[in-house]
């Protein structure tokens, strides 16, 4: 298993890549001064009020609040997770992101990564002309113009043909012995198995005779293909297998192309195939994914979740296609956290989402979608259709036919009214039927509240100083106040001042990334970009006065206790009357400056 990324990498990371190139290629920028503008694309804006910092290497929108850093902008504008947003950034450098533990050994020359998506691009390639050029490819572009693909759907899914041809792709790209096992690694060829031989035998193209569908992963790589028979040859569909690059039951087809869609719909919608998602977004659906060949795994969900709040299964409504549901909805419960949304379509007998979109529209096909069965509508009528409800045994069937789907759920609120809506069917209290909660998803920290629009409290006012200005640290009069602060936030604080001293051409973002992993992440992204409403050039002065500013009020309070200890019975030690003789004396030359001022 793949271990954690290094937090070096991170910075290493951070330092090369530059945000206003990475925002500018999804958001178009315009220069004003020193920063760059643009319409928020987090909310809907007429006058532009996100700004992006090239010398912070960090974004904020003063309409919305968003902020964050070049990993935090993938993440939020595409939905990425952190991982995913690093090998991104990371693959636009040519950088190999590294990991920490648990490593593999180097694969084999030849077969990295890179590679092998180098091999599996270029047949893409291959495909694609073979429609367009190959004498034999007039009957898969029959069937497509009779399932109504136009030339511009064909091209943007990269639909190819693949001949009916033992060693067509093996004779164009296998063109050495490296070429021919990186073929073999992606699954593209297979090879005969001979008795005896272990170096294996003759090598074959895997798909002949087949329209091909190019698989991408969630970065919009092709890392895999499908294809579909033409006349009767069996399979009618046949996937590539399992690769070091192409897991079934993570990968969705069609979903690099949908997250957007998917995000502005704010619902996701689960077809049964390749077509579907192509007609389907051809008429103007474009939230549409398809499983490859495989049910619908918990890691599918996590990925559509993560997406949109709402997910909406497309079935044909016969019995196959209810089981199907039925499947989908067991694996679906664990993730059922409050604001995850399960619904259930089910389409008139032998139709499917490719008929239906083209005799009715998209229109129609999306007012489908709206009216899909909820999750609790499509349990409890599918279990209460198995039971005699007139009958005491029948209601105790349909309890022990709930407990293991509502058992399996987290503690939320949809898990209580599940438990309710039991309640009202059998008369048992809904905890007496089915016992405790699933376990729940990991927890989440706290959210902080914002920083106040108006002042800070003065040691959020130093984080967000040299959070913003890392070069003001150069200027701090007494470096040892920093050390010598103990009050809450000062760890915040001296970790800061570290990572500056450390590298001092550090950026805000690569201070803000330092503390992904902890519980105050979010906080100090807000401080990174609060409006301080200062002058850089003022800002060495403002940083050592709220550092005196701090030094005074640790010590006022240590006088305090101290004062307040000494009137006690038992008085102070020899070493807190030291202490206290020190402060005081302290205080003593403060008010004498102040006096002399």
């Amino acid at each position: 298993m793949a271990g954690r990324i290094p937090s070096t990498f991170i910075d290493s990371l951070l330092a090369r890549v530059d945000i206003v190139d990475v925002i500018d290629r999804r958001v178009p920028l315009t220069r004003k001064g020193n920063e760059y503008q643009a319409r928020c694309p987090f909310h809907e804006e007429k006058t532009p009020s996100f700004t992006v910092s090239p010398s912070k290497q960090f974004y904020h929108c003063f309409g919305c609040g968003a902020h964050g850093t070049s990993i935090g902008f993938l993440m939020e504008y595409a939905n990425l997770s952190f991982v995913e947003a690093v090998e991104e950034l990371a693959d636009d450098l040519g950088m190999e992101v590294p990991r920490e533990g648990g490593r593999e050994p180097p694969p084999p020359p030849g077969e990295s990564p890179g590679q092998l998506l180098g091999i599996v691009e270029e047949a893409s390639g291959w495909f694609q002309l073979q429609l367009r050029r190959h004498p034999d490819a007039g009957q898969a572009a029959r069937y497509l113009e009779s399932r109504g693909l136009d030339e511009g759907t064909r091209t943007a899914f990269g639909i190819g043909f693949a001949p009916e041809s033992w060693d067509g792709l093996v004779t164009s790209l296998g063109t050495d012995d490296t070429r021919r096992v990186q073929l073999l690694k992606t699954g593209l060829v297979s090879q005969q198995q001979r008795e005896g031989d272990s170096g294996g035998g003759r090598v074959y193209d895997r798909f002949r005779g087949r329209i091909i569908f190019p698989i991408e992963d969630h970065r919009g790589r092709v890392v895999a293909f499908g294809g579909r028979a033409l006349g009767d040859g069996e399979p009618k569909y046949l996937n590539s297998p399992e690769t070091s690059l192409f897991h079934k039951g993570a990968e969705l087809y069609g979903l690099h192309r949908a997250r957007r869609a998917i995000g502005q719909a704010k619902r996701s919608v689960v077809v049964e195939g390749y077509m579907d998602v192509i007609s389907l977004a051809q008429f103007g659906v474009d939230n549409a994914v398809a499983t490859l060949g495989t049910a619908t795994t918990r890691t599918h969900l996590q990925r559509l979740f993560r997406l949109a709040p709402e997910i909406v299964f497309c079935f044909d409504g016969d019995r196959a296609g209810r089981d199907a549901a039925w499947k989908a909805l067991q694996v679906a419960m664990p993730e059922m956290q409050d604001g995850h949304q399960l619904g259930f379509l089910f389409l008139p007998e032998g139709e499917d989402p490719d008929t239906v979109v083209r005799s009715e529209g998209a229109e129609a096909f999306n007012r489908r979608v709206e009216d899909a069965l909820p999750l609790d509508r499509f349990v409890f009528d599918t279990l209460t259709a198995q039971v005699d409800m007139g009958r005491m045994d029948g209601k105790a069937r349909l309890v022990s036919l709930a407990r293991p789907l509502i058992g399996s759920m987290p503690e939320s609120a949809l898990r209580q009214l599940m438990l309710g809506r039991l309640s009202s069917l059998t008369g048992l209290r809904g905890d007496q039927a089915v016992g405790p909660a699933g376990p729940a998803g990991p927890a989440r920290p706290a959210r902080r509240p914002s920083p106040a629009s108006g002042r800070l409290s003065p040691m959020a006012t130093a984080i967000s100083l040299l959070l913003q200005y890392p070069g003001a640290a150069a200027g701090i009069d007494r470096p040892e106040i920093v050390e010598n602060l103990r009050q809450q936030g000062a760890d915040h604080l001296q970790r800061i001042l570290g990572s500056i001293r450390a590298d001092n051409g550090v950026t805000t973002a690569r201070l803000v990334e330092e503390f992904r992993d902890s519980g105050v992440y979010e906080y100090i992204g807000q401080l990174a970009s609060h409006n301080n409403h200062v002058q850089e050039k003022t800002v060495p002065r403002l940083l050592n006065d709220t550092l005196e500013l701090l030094r005074e009020m640790q010590n006022k309070g240590r006088r305090d206790e101290l004062l307040e200890k000494s009137r006690d019975e038992g008085g102070l030690d020899s070493d807190e009357k030291s202490e206290l003789r020190l402060l005081l004396d302290d205080l003593a030359e403060k008010k004498a400056r102040l006096e002399a001022d």
